[in-house]
């Protein structure tokens, strides 16, 4: 696969203020990469410097594997935290004069807005003063104007923000639809849940530097923790002589005559050597592989120690 993007031991500092230290990541095409963090850890500046907003003090850029150049600009579509449009001009003029800052014509600008504008209900708004829009309206109308001109590159910072629930959904599938038409989209967000919904890919940055990076998919098993739920068919709890010593039993219930247990495998038995053992007990009627949320190991960089979860207690 190849990659749109990298940046390369970037540092950047205001002042005596380090935003970022020694920072690298890797955006394959057509992929959903997000940069996490915790306020002030670093993310937006990062955003900036891939828009040529500010500069690094240090480190090297490439897009599509050439030193990052002014003209790639045209190439990336960019729609900061900060949403700011021209309060007194009409929605539909604005949204055209954006369009051609951007290269299209205004025919042919015209003519992809009016879609855009239907799609997310919109239309009646055109001859609308932007004043007159309510905060998410506005925020729908620089998503359009950021995706108009087709750039292979999106960057959106903290794009849900203020959204009710309907309408992140209906950016996400946007979203969504703009990666497999062809486009590489890097995000920020604080939303875990849109992190495990949208992304192929993930960077962890805390305190200016990068803590982790990686697919969704093998950061979440990397901490999977051989952890098992399992749901047995028997009349009373599970108890550690049940089991060999490669399983260690950390928390067992008993509800409506069914015994819920989690247990703790060595890392080193199959997930079958545990069901096996199992059905020798009792009739299995669930079995899964308990794998942390992205939220949990959000948590637990930042942190130190995973969020506290009363199921892992024996009651």
């Amino acid at each position: 696969m190849n990659n749109i993007f990298q940046a390369e031991h970037i540092t950047k500092n205001y002042n005596q203020f380090c935003a970022l230290d020694d920072v690298s990541i890797t955006v394959p095409e057509q992929s959903i990469f997000g940069l996490l963090g915790p306020n002030g850890a670093g993310k937006t500046t990062l955003i900036r410097i891939i828009n040529q907003i500010i500069a690094p003090d240090a480190g090297r850029l490439f897009y599509s594997g050439i030193p990052l150049k002014p003209e790639h600009v045209q190439q990336i579509g960019y729609l900061p935290e900060e949403r700011g449009l021209y309060k007194k001009m009409k929605v539909g003029e604005q949204a055209v004069y954006l369009a051609r800052l951007k290269g299209l014509d205004a025919a042919e600008a015209r003519k992809q807005l009016r879609t855009w504008f239907e799609k997310f209900d919109l239309t009646h708004w055109w001859n609308k003063k932007v004043e007159e829009l309510s905060k998410g309206m506005q925020q729908k109308v620089q998503f359009i104007v950021t995706v108009l001109h087709r750039p292979k590159l999106l960057i959106f910072d903290e794009p849900f923000s203020g959204f009710d629930p309907i309408n992140v959904n209906l950016l996400k599938q946007e979203i969504l639809k703009l990666r497999k038409e062809g486009a590489t989209i890097i995000f920020s967000t604080h939303n875990m849940g849109s992190v495990e919904e949208l992304c192929d890919y993930i960077a962890l940055i805390n305190k200016s530097k990068k803590i982790l990076d990686g697919s969704v998919e093998a950061i979440r098993k990397e901490y999977s923790g051989h952890l098992f739920q399992v749901e047995m068919d028997m009349n009373k709890p599970m108890t550690p002589s049940m089991l060999d010593s490669r399983f260690e039993l950390i928390g067992t219930t008993m509800k409506n005559g069914i015994s819920r247990a989690r247990i703790r495998s060595d890392g080193h038995s199959t997930p079958n050597e545990l069901l096996g053992q199992l059905m020798n007990i009792s009739q299995v009627l669930s079995f899964n592989e308990l794998i942390p949320s992205m939220n949990d190991i959000f948590i637990k960089h930042v942190t130190g120690h995973f969020p506290v979860n009363n199921e892992d207690s024996t009651e």
